[in-house]
């Protein structure tokens, strides 16, 4: 009797070896192949920006997570911090139809790359500088901000930056008011006039407990704070007493930062949201932001900066 098990046994495999030749068989889910395409996949965005830096970003006392959050527990949900560039990047993500996750890991972290894909993405107030295009890719900037010196409201002595040579000014550690400080800044654009040299250089994680160092009185631990004038407005509102002596320093622009050395190509990602980031321009949702945190226009000037000039990406 002939063995129809073995039959049927032998052209069942014969089948199976015809159909993965000729591929017929069903396909490996792929791997996303760049940045875009892995955010988007994984349905959440994730954002490094500074929890205590305000108005731009600072948490909200007791808040509660988002219902349903994709988010893990190490990062912030949306509703978990409030601030201008926290607005922006919940509106790129929302553009994007992923829900925003933040982290916050330190400046030296964000300015040196090589984030080895802890998050996808900065928007923290960051400058371009030369120095940061080695290392980062840049979008489209959201804002621009003049950089201001502030003193104590009861200073009666100084009228003018120069005047400031050789005093205590606080600034941010790593950051472009140091690097003025130290007469080493460069900006995409501008030509710099170092009018204050020389100074004692005070360098704190951010310019917050700087300004706050500043309000305990004049000369008592600080002359001045440098700083971005988005900030130094926001501050004197709240009743902080400061003042700005006249005259921006240098402007710097803002942009949110991808890092160079993603595990996957991060150039459509920085395509996209520089896209973003003009559209939010040109439909008024960086003016009203702006406007929101400020009450004042620092968008405009950045809607017109010419993000090819920058040389960063093929074809520019």
């Amino acid at each position: 009797m002939q063995n129809t098990y073995g039959i049927t046994r032998t052209l069942l495999l014969i089948t199976s070896v015809l159909l993965s030749a000729c591929g017929g068989g069903v396909p490996p889910t792929s791997a996303p192949q760049d940045k875009l395409a892995e955010v988007v996949d994984r349905g959440r965005l994730i954002i490094a920006t500074d929890p205590d830096y305000p108005p731009q970003s600072e948490l909200v006392p007791d808040a509660a997570r988002t219902a349903n959050t994709k988010c893990v527990s190490t990062e912030y949900t949306a509703n978990e911090l409030t601030g201008f560039d926290v607005d922006v990047a919940v509106e790129i993500a929302r553009r994007l139809g992923l829900e925003a996750c933040f982290v916050s890991p330190t400046w030296t972290q964000l300015t040196s790359g090589s984030w080895d894909d802890h998050w996808d993405i900065s928007v923290g107030s960051m400058a371009i500088t030369p120095e940061r295009l080695q290392l980062l890719y840049f979008t489209q900037p959201y804002y621009m901000a003049p950089a201001a010196l502030l003193i104590h409201k009861d200073n009666t002595i100084f009228t003018q930056p120069n005047q400031l040579s050789g005093k205590r000014i606080g600034v941010c550690a790593g950051c472009t008011y140091e690097y003025y400080l130290q007469g080493s800044l460069k900006m995409p654009g501008q030509t710099i006039d170092f009018d204050v040299k020389d100074a004692v250089i005070v360098a704190y994680d951010t310019e917050i407990p700087a300004l706050d160092d500043l309000a305990l009185g004049d000369g008592v631990r600080l002359d001045a704070v440098l700083t971005g004038q988005p900030l130094g407005q926001s501050m004197i509102a709240s009743g902080m007493p400061v003042r700005q002596l006249d005259g921006p320093m240098f402007t710097e622009y803002l942009a949110a930062a991808i890092d160079k050395k993603s595990s996957k190509d991060p150039l459509p990602l920085v395509r996209r949201v520089t896209q973003m980031i003009q559209d939010m321009h040109g439909d008024g949702t960086l003016l009203r932001l702006s406007q929101q945190y400020y009450g004042l226009d620092f968008t405009t000037a950045a809607s017109q900066f010419d993000i090819k000039t920058l040389g960063q990406l093929p074809g520019d």
